[in-house]
Protein backbone atom coordinates (compact mmCIF):
# COMPACT_ATOMS: atom_id res chain seq x y z
CA UNK A 1 0.00 0.00 0.00
CA UNK A 2 1.48 3.41 -1.20
CA UNK A 3 1.26 6.54 0.44
CA UNK A 4 -1.51 7.88 -2.27
CA UNK A 5 -3.79 5.06 -1.65
CA UNK A 6 -4.80 6.99 1.77
CA UNK A 7 -4.28 10.49 1.00
CA UNK A 8 -7.40 12.02 2.91
CA UNK A 9 -6.99 15.26 1.02
CA UNK A 10 -7.63 13.62 -2.28
CA UNK A 11 -10.19 11.79 -1.13
CA UNK A 12 -13.37 13.56 -2.54
CA UNK A 13 -10.56 14.29 -5.63
CA UNK A 14 -10.64 10.60 -6.68
CA UNK A 15 -13.84 9.33 -5.49
CA UNK A 16 -16.16 12.00 -6.44
CA UNK A 17 -19.11 12.79 -4.24
CA UNK A 18 -21.47 15.16 -4.77
CA UNK A 19 -22.33 18.21 -3.72
CA UNK A 20 -25.41 20.57 -3.82
CA UNK A 21 -25.46 23.98 -3.54
CA UNK A 22 -27.31 26.73 -4.57
CA UNK A 23 -27.47 28.88 -7.86
CA UNK A 24 -26.90 32.71 -6.87
CA UNK A 25 -28.77 33.86 -9.56
CA UNK A 26 -31.80 32.05 -9.13
CA UNK A 27 -31.95 30.32 -5.81
CA UNK A 28 -32.46 26.93 -7.35
CA UNK A 29 -30.33 23.94 -5.99
CA UNK A 30 -27.73 22.57 -8.46
CA UNK A 31 -25.87 19.52 -8.43
CA UNK A 32 -22.45 18.85 -9.48
CA UNK A 33 -19.51 16.32 -8.23
CA UNK A 34 -16.28 17.18 -6.23
CA UNK A 35 -14.30 16.81 -9.18
CA UNK A 36 -15.92 19.18 -10.90
CA UNK A 37 -15.09 23.15 -11.80
CA UNK A 38 -18.52 24.39 -13.16
CA UNK A 39 -21.81 23.33 -13.74
CA UNK A 40 -24.82 25.19 -15.15
CA UNK A 41 -28.01 25.87 -13.31
CA UNK A 42 -31.02 24.15 -15.20
CA UNK A 43 -33.42 26.80 -14.34
CA UNK A 44 -31.63 29.82 -15.48
CA UNK A 45 -28.28 28.93 -17.48
CA UNK A 46 -26.10 30.60 -14.97
CA UNK A 47 -22.63 28.89 -14.21
CA UNK A 48 -22.36 27.68 -10.80
CA UNK A 49 -18.27 27.36 -9.49
CA UNK A 50 -17.20 24.71 -7.43
CA UNK A 51 -15.16 26.50 -4.81
CA UNK A 52 -12.65 23.37 -4.45
CA UNK A 53 -9.84 24.18 -2.17
CA UNK A 54 -8.18 20.99 -2.46
CA UNK A 55 -4.65 19.69 -1.62
CA UNK A 56 -3.87 19.64 -4.78
CA UNK A 57 -2.42 23.42 -5.32
CA UNK A 58 0.10 22.94 -2.99
CA UNK A 59 1.01 19.27 -2.29
CA UNK A 60 4.28 17.78 -3.91
CA UNK A 61 2.66 14.10 -4.79
CA UNK A 62 -0.18 15.75 -6.41
CA UNK A 63 0.05 14.84 -9.34
CA UNK A 64 0.85 11.23 -8.75
CA UNK A 65 -1.78 11.17 -6.40
CA UNK A 66 -4.77 12.07 -8.67
CA UNK A 67 -3.24 11.49 -11.89
CA UNK A 68 -1.91 13.77 -15.12
CA UNK A 69 -5.51 14.49 -16.01
CA UNK A 70 -7.08 15.79 -13.21
CA UNK A 71 -4.14 17.36 -11.72
CA UNK A 72 -3.91 19.26 -14.85
CA UNK A 73 -7.36 20.30 -14.62
CA UNK A 74 -7.44 21.30 -11.10
CA UNK A 75 -4.47 23.35 -11.65
CA UNK A 76 -5.72 25.86 -14.23
CA UNK A 77 -8.70 26.12 -11.50
CA UNK A 78 -5.94 28.47 -9.97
Amino acid sequence: MTLFDKCPGAANIRSPTIILKKCPNCGEEVELFSDEMQVTCDNCGFTVYNDIQSCVQWCKYARECVGDELYKKLKMKK
